[in-house]
């Protein structure tokens, strides 16, 4: 079980679309905004274990034109995001700083997010921990992944909330939301790569 945590740990800690997302909505917008955000990222990495865990993701991923629909779309919507974070507060917005991702945001990330699918598949089909008990195992997986994956997410908004707080001058602050946005592009740019 203690390989399975570092393996959870070490997994969700490294930069992503959800951990990268999470601190550049607490950078732009703030902490509370920033775990309203995490709430939706949360409930959509649960859905995701359970099309894992139920089957339903093999089946759409081992559909070409399906999984090429999502990467489409996870790559839109991770822009649109970038966009959002890298102008808020900003004259440039898509939309003013008082309209922040928030819950339903987090949940739309989590289902065309290919970190998820690629993580929860490793997690949920390897390190056998009941193998006569599946039931059992995915349980206790289930509460492993979200008592490391919850502090982790929160973590990050944290850092990002403390950008936000630090009262930048709005150059200085604009700097910090394009730093974030970029990093998202980066992940983005990595996933075009490697789908190539």
């Amino acid at each position: 079980m203690l390989t399975f945590a570092a393996a959870v740990f070490f997994l969700i800690i490294t930069p992503g679309p959800g951990v990268l997302s999470a601190a550049g909505v607490g950078a732009a917008y703030g902490m509370r905004p920033g775990l309203r955000y995490v709430l939706g990222l949360f409930i959509g990495n649960n859905l995701v274990i359970l099309a894992v865990i139920s089957g339903v993701a093999a089946l759409v991923l081992a559909t070409p034109w399906l999984r090429t629909a999502l990467f489409v779309a996870s790559t839109a919507y991770l822009l649109y995001l970038a966009l959002r974070i890298a102008f808020a507060g900003s004259n440039l917005a898509f939309s003013p700083a008082t309209s922040e991702p928030g819950v339903m945001a987090g949940i739309l990330l989590q289902p065309i997010n290919p970190k998820a699918y690629a993580v929860n598949t490793a997690l949920f089909s390897g390190f056998a921990i009941f193998p006569d008990a599946l039931v059992a195992e995915a349980i206790w997986k289930l509460i492993i992944v979200n008592a490391i994956w919850l502090p982790i997410h929160v973590l990050w908004v944290w850092f990002g909330g403390l950008l936000k707080e630090l009262n930048l001058p709005p150059h200085q602050q604009r700097r910090v939301n394009f730093a974030m946005a970029g990093s998202m592009l980066l992940v983005v740019g990595l996933a075009i790569v490697s789908a190539m």
